[in-house]
Parts: structure tokens; sequence; C-alpha cells
């Protein structure tokens, strides 16, 4: 069987990733998003198992310790894990994966995994981004403070990426995106496994 492809998209917080992942996610066929554990409380609406693995810090402690984590990150006060035998198996059973994980988790995904795709997704302006994150309405001038600071210290790592999306327009954006995926689809070793009876007629 032809192995999946596995990508990774980061962008700092406020830059649309999620929306662009569920919209991609929703729109291509055999691509599906890596559910990662974390420790942070399940918001409203969130299911255990869909959007997230919910489990304590022991818990997350326990499984890194055992090695089950194919990257783990600190994210402001929570962790979050992906684990790498839910990976393998995606990718084995020919799935294009998507990790939504941040540049240190792009790092240590890349370095264990060198034929990942990496994506990274920029706002169109820091004022763009300010406004964004303050038009959630969800946190307070402290928190909203400390996120702008992450972004501007998660953009200095654009130049490790494969690929740079602006999101500016969300379909323009989604598009891209798109095509990314799908010439990496259309990579000779990988079209040559699915068309192997298409050339053994014509090379007869």
């Amino acid at each position: 069987m032809n192995k999946g492809k596995l990508y990774i998209i980061s962008a700092p917080s406020g830059a649309g990733k999620t929306t662009l992942v569920k919209k991609l996610v929703a729109e291509t066929q055999n691509l599906i998003v890596s559910v990662s554990h974390t420790t942070r409380q399940s918001r409203k609406g969130e299911i255990h198992g869909r959007d997230y693995f919910f489990v304590s810090v022991d818990e997350f402690q326990v499984m890194k310790h055992e090695n089950a984590f194919l990257e783990s990150a600190q994210v402001f006060d929570n962790f979050y894990g992906t684990a790498q035998q839910t990976i393998e198996t995606h990718l084995a059973q020919g799935q294009d994966v998507i990790l939504e994980i941040d540049w240190q988790g792009a790092q240590q995904v890349r370095h264990l995994i060198p034929s990942s795709v990496s994506i990274f997704i920029l706002p169109p302006s820091i004022e763009i981004l300010r406004q964004r994150l303050e038009g959630r309405g969800k946190d307070d001038a402290e928190v909203i403070a400390r996120r702008m600071r992450d972004a501007v210290a998660e953009m200095s790592h654009y130049a490790e990426f494969d690929y740079l999306i602006v999101n500016d327009n969300f379909n323009i954006a989604l598009n891209e995106i798109k095509s990314i995926i799908i010439a990496n689809r259309l990579i000779q070793t990988r079209q040559a496994f699915r068309l192997e009876p298409l050339l053994m007629n014509l090379l007869e």
C-alpha cells in the first residue's frame, strides 16, 4: 500500500489555522487531522477523542516517559503531544495526515520524519493579528499581550518551514494549501504506485 503523507501546519494564535484546516479536511478526500493529547481543560462543545484527548498532567508525563509521543510541547500553561502510534497507523493505511502543532513540535517531527511537509500560516499584518485576538472576546488585555509576544516568537521560525501561506483572503489561503497537497499527491513515486496497472498496460 502507498504510504500517506504527513503535513505539519503551524501558525501564531489568531492566524486562522484551525478554521483553514477544518475547511481543508472537509473538502479533501483521504485527509485527516491527528487528534492530539492535551492537559488543558476542554472548552464548550469540544469532545474527548474528536477535538483532543484530554488527560491529566500525570497521565501526560507517563506517556512522555514511555516515549509514546512523536512530539510534545508546552504551550502557555498546558502540555500538548502527538501519539506516535496513531500517526504511524494512519500513514501505513495510506491516509494523508495533518498535524496542527507549534514550531517546537514541528522541529521534533521533521527530525523523526524528514519526509513530512511543513506549512506555516502568517497573518496579513501584526495589526490584523491583534484585532483577531481581541475580536474573540475570550481573553483579557494581559493574556492578549502575552499571546502577541508569543506570536512574534512563533513567527520568527518561519524559515524552518517548506511553505509560507498568508491568510489575508480565506479562500485564497485555502486553495494555496490545497495546491500543496495536490502537488505532493502527484509526485512520481506516489503516482507510479497508484497508476501501476495503467503504466503496465501503456508500456506493454
